[in-house]
């Protein structure tokens, strides 16, 4: 059938607005600075397919890598995601801007007691949403510990990692720490039965002599390479992130290595945390951004992100979706009477943050 010519400029109207708008579609993008090993193999590209928006992902391995991209300005990242004893101070500081929730109608899934708890460093929920959460402990070459120490030793002891008798004894096999002063300081202080948020300096003199007294059997400070060196087997122990532990072992396993790798919370309580996706003060492409943070929260979504990276989420309605190895895991989803032992690690006062980097560099370069 021949079309008339107003048929024919409709038509062409049509698909020339079609073309338009799918370019416009292809030239949207949000740039994602987020912590390494965080994902689901299918998050970005089942983001990309469902939006039409490119993501530009970049990742760090510490909070402070990330602050000073903040604090520099001009980052060009829509989405960031800090810890909560950062993002409450950059949150103070106005760093980021408030959440458009009439743009993120998926917020509806969020677990109201988490989201009481991510209020203490954002009050009112105005600025950020959680992308996961956990813990600080010990992880392992369980096998070849019980083979150092005998099969009765108590894994989830805090003397594993802070008496030098026995770092001593695992010096060889190999001992890796978080390299962040914040993250190690709060478990030391609790050890020494002080309080993890101290504002006293004198608490950090003694948990910097306590420190030094294992630094020379501890091998090297790093927040994400040691998930692979522990799988491997060129580690035995870590204080590491609890999701970042059990990746390492879920590789070992896939690996078919003949030990076994695991993750413990110490007794005594070990400290918490929440990571938060927030959009900077500057970003570039604010609405992807609440495009990509309303996706991240759809229920299947970020039960993919827990099955795989193996940290819990504060979305109450993705918990159907994870798998029962990890949802019934009482070392991911600690049960209620560990969780009380667990606190928060807090914002501090920035002469205390200081003099933790400084007494940090001072343990690492072992004067």
């Amino acid at each position: 059938m021949e079309l008339r010519p107003g048929m024919r400029w409709a038509l062409g109207a049509v698909l020339a607005a079609a073309a338009a708008s799918a370019a416009v579609a292809q030239n949207k993008v949000v740039n994602v600075y987020n912590w390494a090993e965080y994902t689901a193999p299918d998050t970005i590209p089942g983001f990309e397919k469902e939006t039409g928006i490119k993501v530009r992902y970049d990742v760090y391995d510490s909070n402070d890598t990330l602050q000073a991209k903040l604090l520099a300005g001009k980052s060009g990242y829509d989405v960031v995601v800090p810890s909560t004893h950062y993002a409450s101070r950059q949150i103070e500081a106005g760093l980021f801007q408030k959440l458009d929730k009439s743009k993120i109608p998926n917020l509806k899934h969020l677990d109201p007691e988490v989201m009481a708890l991510v209020a203490t460093v954002d009050p009112g929920n105005e600025y950020a949403v959680p992308w996961g959460y956990g813990t600080n402990g010990l992880g392992y070459n369980v096998t070849k510990v019980r083979q150092i120490m005998g099969d009765n030793v108590d894994l989830a002891s805090w003397d594993m990692l802070f008496k030098p008798e026995n770092a001593a004894k695992l010096k060889e096999c190999g001992i890796s720490m978080l390299d962040e002063a914040a993250q190690v300081f709060p478990a030391v202080l609790k050890y020494m039965g002080k309080d993890p948020n101290s504002t006293n300096a004198d608490d950090y003199k003694a948990a910097l002599d306590l420190l030094k007294t294992i630094r020379p059997y501890i091998r090297q400070f790093s927040s994400s390479g040691y998930i692979d060196e522990l799988a491997v087997g060129d580690l035995c122990m870590v204080y590491g992130f609890s999701g970042d532990v059990m990746i390492a072992r879920k590789r070992a396993q896939d690996a078919k290595k003949p030990y076994e790798v695991n993750y413990f919370i110490p007794k005594g309580g070990a400290p918490a945390w929440f990571d938060l996706m927030v959009i900077p003060k500057d970003a570039p492409h604010p609405e992807e951004a609440m495009a990509f943070i309303n996706y991240i929260e759809t229920p299947q979504v970020h039960a993919a992100i827990t099955n795989t990276m193996f940290y819990p989420n504060a979305n109450k309605d993705a918990r159907q979706y994870v798998v029962k190895d990890v949802a019934d895991n009482p070392m991911i989803y600690p049960p209620a009477e560990v969780s009380k032992t667990l606190y928060v690690i807090k914002a501090l006062p920035l002469n205390i943050s200081r003099l933790q980097n400084r007494m940090w560099s001072e343990l690492k370069s072992g004067r």
